[in-house]
């Protein structure tokens, strides 16, 4: 099992800076990827930025060039530096770990953190 906890989250006015934070614990090990998606009111979860054990980031069009991904493994939390907000980047926002132990594909979820942007 793993367990992922995230902070961060609150009401920015339009143009404003939020970090958010993912601590990881439990069975770390073989975590392949870890990201952020996140999920606004009536719409689908979407995915904002992930990473992979190979090295390569992705990002959301939507994010790139004001949100950036980061990672801390000495303290095994990932972050989320959001610059330029905007209100449509108003939404609950989740960490995401994928661990793979072959066969076995597992996919762990945090609690959510809501970021409000809004003047």
């Amino acid at each position: 099992q793993v367990q992922l906890v995230e902070s961060g989250g609150e009401l920015v006015q339009p143009g404003g800076s939020l970090r958010l934070s993912c601590a990881a614990s439990g069975s770390i090990s073989s975590i392949y990827a870890m990201g952020w998606y996140r999920q606004a009111p009536g719409k689908q979860r979407e995915l904002v930025a992930r990473f992979t054990s190979g090295g390569r980031t992705n990002y959301a069009d939507s994010v790139k060039g004001r949100f950036t991904f980061s990672r801390d493994n000495a303290k095994n939390t990932v972050y989320l530096q959001m610059n330029s907000l905007k209100p449509e980047d108003t939404a609950v926002y989740y960490c995401n770990a994928v661990k793979i132990v072959v066969p076995t594909r597992e996919e762990y979820w945090g609690q959510g953190t809501q970021v409000t942007v809004s003047s």
